[in-house]
């Protein structure tokens, strides 16, 4: 079974690059203030190694551009910019696909709801507040969607309506998750998976944005049904109170960690927050083709 090489944690490379992300925008801020910095970060996970850039797009919606005082065509140009950004970096690179980031309402609101999924909308609200930012980035030219960090099965249902919506775009659907068995609001993601189950826009589905050792009880949840994507953090934990990561991470045991998803059924590996161009290409080295 071949395996497709992700890029690792954007932000962490882009404040490693010297980026001040001190900010509710994020990573998307760069957007605004600097655009080629973003560009690069692409290019040395290109160059480590992975087959994939995910766009600067996770924290970047319409709402919170207009929020710092862009109207919105000003708003919709930087989520179109996201792509265009990676999309040079691959162009450069002279391979690769660009997968635009479908961050979860949870970033948006910018108060951890991601990792607990206890949002203030239901459904029907999901649906229509991803649907702008849903509506330009399928037709900004990315080769697919990744939807990332979906803590919820509401979002979940919401984000196969706006899949029905677009018939003609790819996209795979990855999950937060608290355990190696549930998303972080609680739903079993075998559950959650079945709504994609059968659909061919969605070419996989798995987990991101969650410990390293929930990771094949993840996967092994989800064989069989489609393939599996799978992007965990480094391995280190978040202390709220002290506003700091705590623990250490090994690109080397990242990367052998990676060769046991792909055993386990994994088809898709990466990194998520905290990890680097390092461990991708240790992905790349022990794990890939």
């Amino acid at each position: 079974m071949s395996v497709l090489v992700l890029d690792g944690g954007l932000s962490t490379h882009l404040e490693r690059l010297g980026a001040d992300l001190g900010d509710e925008l994020w990573s998307a801020r760069l957007l605004l203030e600097e655009p080629e910095l973003i560009r690069q970060a692409h290019a040395d996970y290109f160059a480590a190694g992975a087959d994939v850039a995910t766009t600067a797009s996770y924290q970047a919606t319409i709402p919170g551009f207009v929020r710092r005082g862009l109207d919105v065509s000003g708003a919709e140009r930087l989520i179109r910019l996201s792509v265009e950004l990676a999309g040079q970096a691959r162009d450069a690179a002279g391979r690769g696909l660009v997968a635009a980031s479908v961050g979860p309402y949870g970033a948006y609101l910018a108060n951890g709801a991601e990792y607990t999924g206890d949002y203030d909308l239901d459904e029907d609200g999901l649906y229509a507040w991803h649907l702008p930012r849903w509506e330009i980035l399928a037709s900004a030219g990315a080769d697919l969607l990744a939807c990332e960090t979906i803590p919820s099965y509401p979002e979940a249902r919401a984000l196969a309506r706006l899949l029905a919506r677009t018939p003609g775009i790819k996209a795979w659907v990855s999950f937060s998750c608290r355990d190696g068995e549930r998303l972080n609001d609680g739903t079993p993601i075998r559950e959650a998976a079945a709504l994609f189950s059968g659909d061919p826009q969605v070419v996989a589905v798995g987990a991101n944005c969650t410990a390293p050792r929930h990771i094949r009880g993840l996967i092994s949840c989800l064989s069989g049904r489609l393939p599996v994507v799978v992007y965990p953090n480094s391995g280190e934990t978040w202390d709220a109170a002290g506003h700091r990561w705590l623990g250490l991470t090994d690109p080397v045991e990242f990367g052998q960690a990676a060769k046991e998803w792909r055993r386990a059924g994994a088809s898709l590996i990466g990194g998520c927050c905290r990890t680097t161009p390092e461990h991708i290409r240790q992905i790349r080295t022990q794990a890939g083709d």
